[in-house]
């Protein structure tokens, strides 16, 4: 094991080294019975006091790219178990009637209020994707640009955002997709993504998964392998899973 020594000098009263265990010099002076030796001094060398089995814990840094892969990771699941779980079901709120009538909105702006809660989140994704080889995180425009950046840092990702019409500069590509009346389109910058990417694609929620769809499709076409789709919440009455063909979807929280 290795032991901490402090070093007292002149120059530097107190600082911090790190040593092996050595044997106690035969003129060593011992001031308490299992705490430590201290070294005598001499007019060339100053004295130095040795503690053994003084060992530093530090708590590990969930959302962070330097964490060590063999860190054990608590793993999120969609039953809820997760303690984390109801803390982030709790901060996002429902709103009635928005924006028409009929229609349960599911706000995540409160979510993002709530620093624990918003931390929780990107932890439970960056647990469940660090070390599967993803170098793509793809975002849905808008919500997934809130989600993705950080998940692509910590896991060491690029992020790709994936916009509406008319929204990306430079030369894109497309792909259309249904919606409840008429069509829409995805685009994505042209050279954003290479042949044998492996991308996750995110987003806030997922309710009759067109837009899902349409991503998977879009990187499906220039050769990424499309890993999973994750998105925070699932509206699972629409049955947007069912859309996204043989891809994975992984979700935190269900309105069911």
């Amino acid at each position: 094991m290795m032991q901490k020594a402090f070093v007292f000098s002149s120059s530097n009263p107190i600082s911090l080294q790190l040593s092996t265990p050595v044997t106690p010099p035969v003129n060593a002076v011992f001031p308490e019975l299992s705490r430590g030796w201290i070294a005598s001094s001499s007019p060339l060398q100053p004295p130095v006091l040795r503690l053994r089995n003084h060992q530093r814990a530090l708590p590990p840094l969930l959302c962070s790219a330097s964490d060590s892969a063999t860190n054990q990771q608590r793993m999120a699941s969609q039953d809820g178990k997760d303690p984390r779980i109801s803390k982030i079901s709790s901060a996002i709120r429902v709103i009635p009637d928005f924006p028409k009538p009929g229609i349960l909105f599911q706000d995540i702006t409160t979510l993002l209020l709530d620093v624990e809660a918003f931390r929780d989140t990107i932890d439970l994704f960056v647990e469940r994707y660090r070390g599967k080889d993803i170098s793509v995180v793809a975002g849905i425009e808008a919500r997934g640009f809130i989600f993705g950046p950080p998940i692509a840092l910590a896991i060491g990702a690029k992020f790709v955002p994936m916009r509406k019409p008319n929204k990306l500069p430079g030369e894109v590509i497309s792909e259309e997709y249904s919606l409840e009346y008429g069509t829409d389109k995805m685009e994505m910058h042209v050279g954003a993504v290479q042949a044998g990417d492996r991308a996750l694609i995110i987003d806030d929620l997922v309710a009759t998964g067109g837009t899902l769809s349409a991503a998977i499709r879009l990187l499906e076409r220039v050769g990424v392998h499309v890993v999973e789709c994750a998105c925070v919440i699932e509206l699972p009455e629409l049955k947007g899973r069912e859309r996204l063909g043989d891809t994975p979807l992984f979700v935190l929280v269900s309105s069911a």
